[in-house]
């Protein structure tokens, strides 16, 4: 695969609006879209509790067979990429997050898993096509100044899909707080923006095609077979940079079993879930814009701007993982509370509100953090594909594992004590990463400045 219109002269290319189609900021906003329409509803319906049903068991178990097929497919995901290209590895994605809402229509009338878990493995393997894909053009098309900027526009349009994901639900099933399972209609508004989704992946272009404001290129790209692929995968296992992210990417999903379903699942009634998560996922938003600033304009030097964005979060971390424990201790699986309504319970809502809304601001600049991370580890496409699908990857196989913790009744405190220290270990890990691997010279290596992005 070699470079098409290299005769295009730089000065050509910035006469052209930023806004045209083959811009890093159209594509990532483009990317953004995408993952708007199919992960963003995906989490809004994850984040109901047990898929909106009032038996998580059958989501529990697609949960499982979705991560594990994931994880598999996540570190595969950045060799297919690198092989078929964006379009047709992102539409593929992106049509098995279809098939996993409507497999939840079905299990509204025909009460079995088959389908349910059937469609989550299949989901599993989608997903690591779509987020391998996602992660190579989210890192590898801006320059190393702004990748936390580029970071932060991608997480924020692809989490207003969970806020409006949220209101699918909240406003369908607003006169049924006191019912058990969601209706039809949601699971077919999910169904329409998933749709939406694979159709707008078709307009995601190639690296060799995305040209930078100043005339550069985004990525070399080379000629890439599956025996070379395979090659590169299997030395993913034994790259020490890798291995440091391992914590931070078993532990990156981990969590979201015990949040969606012991924090918002179990303390608050069905309409209310739909409402709590409208602002868990904006305060995703919030979240990566904040980690994203800190972690491209707080210091001049590159790596010390790594070290401020994992203290920062480390902090923030540690304290709202606090709160949750004190949530914890007022109730566990022998002795529930009384589920909370959004208009009727008062200020007893109030706190585990906040704590949701905290979980997702949290969520949020974790997950920016560790892609500025891999994205300041190499500016290649091929190279960042494979990273990417090597972090999705062992996100995946942890979450795997949280979801069957969870089907096997383990205790909310032991959930929430085990999450907490993952997410914990991999603090010292990532600043050991940036020490080492980081380094400012990089910055001498970006292109020309570039001009605002609005």
């Amino acid at each position: 695969m070699g470079f098409e219109g290299d005769e295009e002269s730089a000065s050509d290319v910035r006469q052209n609006s930023k806004f045209r189609l083959n811009s890093p900021i159209v594509q990532v906003a483009l990317i953004g879209l995408v993952c708007f329409c199919c992960p963003g509803m995906y989490n809004a319906l994850a984040g109901m509790g047990g898929g909106g049903q009032v038996n998580h068991k059958a989501a529990n178990n697609a949960n499982t067979a979705l991560y594990a097929t994931f994880a598999v497919f996540g570190i595969l995901g950045g060799g297919i990429y690198n092989i078929l290209g964006p379009r047709l590895t992102l539409f593929a994605g992106c049509l098995t997050y279809a098939l996993y809402a409507g497999s939840f229509l079905d299990y509204n009338h025909q009460h079995s898993q088959t389908f349910v878990v059937v469609a989550g493995a299949l989901l599993g393997v989608g997903a690591g096509l779509l987020w391998a894909g996602q992660g190579a053009i989210m890192t590898s098309y801006p320059t190393a100044k702004r990748k936390g900027t580029y970071i932060s526009i991608f997480w924020s349009i692809f989490n207003m899909g969970g806020v409006i994901g949220g209101l699918i639900p909240f406003i369908l099933n607003y006169n049924r707080g006191e019912a058990a399972s969601v209706n039809d209609g949601t699971y077919i508004g999910f169904m329409c923006f998933m749709v939406a989704g694979a159709l707008l992946s078709l307009a995601i272009l190639p690296p060799s095609k995305v040209v930078r404001d100043d005339g550069t290129r985004c990525t070399n790209i080379t000629n890439s077979s599956v025996s070379i692929e395979l090659v590169e995968i299997l030395k993913l296992f034994t790259n020490w940079k890798m291995l440091l992210i391992f914590p931070a990417a078993w532990g990156g999903n981990f969590f979201y079993t015990y949040q969606f379903n012991y924090v918002n699942g179990e303390l608050f009634n069905l309409r209310t879930r739909g409402f709590n998560n409208v602002f868990y996922w904006g305060a995703q938003m919030l979240g990566s814009w904040g980690i994203g600033y800190l972690m491209d304009f707080s210091f001049k030097s590159r790596r010390r701007r790594g070290f401020f964005g994992i203290a920062v979060v480390a902090v923030l971390g540690t304290a709202i993982w606090g709160g949750g424990l004190a949530n914890q201790l007022r109730y566990s699986r022998d002795d529930m509370l009384e589920k909370l309504d959004f208009k009727d319970s008062g200020s007893a809502y109030v706190g585990p509100f906040l704590l949701y809304f905290s979980f997702g601001l949290l969520d949020a600049m974790f997950q920016s953090m560790i892609y500025w991370v891999i994205g300041a580890l190499a500016d290649s496409s091929e190279i960042l594909s494979r990273y990417s699908g090597f972090y999705k990857e062992y996100k995946a196989a942890g979450a795997a594992v949280a979801w069957q913790i969870d089907a096997h009744n383990v205790s909310y405190l032991n959930q929430l004590i085990v999450n907490w220290a993952l997410i914990t270990v991999s603090y010292p890990m990532l600043f050991l990463l940036v020490m080492l691997a980081v380094k400012d010279d990089n910055d001498t290596q970006d292109q020309a400045p570039e001009a605002a992005l609005f």
